[in-house]
Formats: structure tokens, C-alpha cells, sequence
């Protein structure tokens, strides 16, 4: 059964927040936050009923508007002009004061909240296909890199044994010369003692 939504609002950096979800922990997962918002204060259910309706319009989708405006809130909004002054934060804790004290004078009906809880869990169908999508081919890339150092690594070892089978039937041949230049060696020493003695035999 498809959960209730509650409208959930926060500021996170050069925006306004707002997004439709069934807990305060959903909300804070869509957002990123790596924090509890709403302990610390800086998030809180909305009963702004043109941002309910918003939201509700949207449910899992994390709406924005520039941060200090009382604008509409939508899935794109333009960055804030006069961050520097003080007007819109004044503006900002006025339309927050108005907010809480002012009950919200449009509900929305049991049909409705369920149309946008089902539209959120389609909408988290949605993410949670992407995020597999995307975890597949992350995936298919990592097999396909680790094909790519298989190769190379099969490669280099074939090319180490070949080097290694070359560089011992060269030391064979070396060893064999040495031993053939010794043998020579030897032979030139006996041939040459005994030409030497017949040498001076000759001259008497």
C-alpha cells in the first residue's frame, strides 16, 4: 500500500528545497543532506498549501527555487540576484513567521494524496531503474578494463617467458663457447710446447 506524503522544506546552499515524500528520512536522501536537517532546525513539513501543491504535483522530484524568494517552486530555477542584501533574508524570516502561523486553507483529498503517493513510488521506480541502470554499466565498463589488463597481463607474461627461454638458450650457447675457447685453449698450449721444442731443436 502506498505510503501518505507529507511536504518537506529546507535551504541548501543557493536554493530553496522542497520535495513531496513519506518520511523526513526519504526527504533527506533526496536532497543529499549528510546530515538531520530537521534536528538541526534547517528543514521542516511545509504547510504552505501553493507548495504542497507543488510538491504533491511532483511527489519524489526535489523542486527548487532561489533561495530568500517566495516564488513558485519548480524542477529548475534560476540562481538569486541580490544574495548580498539583507532584504530577502528579512523577507525570508517574515514569510516563514506568516508560514507557521498561518494553517493551511487548502487540503487535498484522499484520492489525491493517493494519486501522489503512487506517483512517488513511480518516481522512485524511476531512480532505482537509472541507478541500476547506471550500476550496469559501471559494471560492464569495469569487465571491460579488466579484459583490457587480462590481455595486457597475458601478454606481457608470454613475452617475459619468451624472453626468459631466449636469454637461457643464449647463456647455453655463452657457457658452450666458454667451454669450446677452454678446450682450444688447452689444445694451443700443448701444440704450441710442442712446436716451441722442435723450434729449438732446429736451431740447435
Amino acid at each position: 500500500m502506498a505510503r501518505k506524503l507529507k511536504t518537506y522544506q529546507t535551504s541548501l546552499g543557493f536554493f530553496d528545497l522542497a520535495i513531496a515524500a513519506p518520511s523526513m528520512k526519504a526527504a533527506l536522501e533526496a536532497w543529499g543532506a549528510d546530515s538531520n536537517l530537521f534536528h538541526q532546525g534547517a528543514a521542516k513539513e511545509s504547510n504552505d498549501p501553493d507548495i504542497i501543491a507543488a510538491a504533491m504535483a511532483k511527489p519524489g522530484v526535489v523542486l527548487r527555487r532561489p533561495v530568500g524568494s517566495d516564488g513558485s517552486f519548480g524542477e529548475r530555477a534560476e540562481l538569486p540576484t541580490n544574495l548580498g542584501g539583507s532584504g530577502p533574508r528579512k523577507a525570508t524570516r517574515k514569510s516563514k513567521g506568516t508560514q507557521a502561523k498561518q494553517p493551511s486553507s487548502r487540503s487535498v483529498d484522499k484520492a489525491a494524496e493517493r494519486k501522489a503517493a503512487l506517483a512517488y513510488e513511480r518516481e522512485q521506480k524511476r531512480r532505482e531503474r537509472e541507478r541500476a541502470s547506471e550500476e550496469a554499466a559501471k559494471q560492464k565498463d569495469r569487465e571491460r578494463r579488466q579484459q583490457g589488463v587480462d590481455k595486457a597481463q597475458a601478454a606481457f607474461n608470454k613475452a617475459e617467458q619468451e624472453h626468459a627461454k631466449r636469454a637461457a638458450a643464449i647463456q647455453a650457447e655463452v657457457e658452450a663457447l666458454e667451454k669450446r675457447s677452454q678446450t682450444e685453449e688447452a689444445r694451443w698450449d700443448k701444440e704450441k710446447e710442442r712446436l716451441e721444442a722442435a723450434l729449438r731443436r732446429a736451431r740447435g
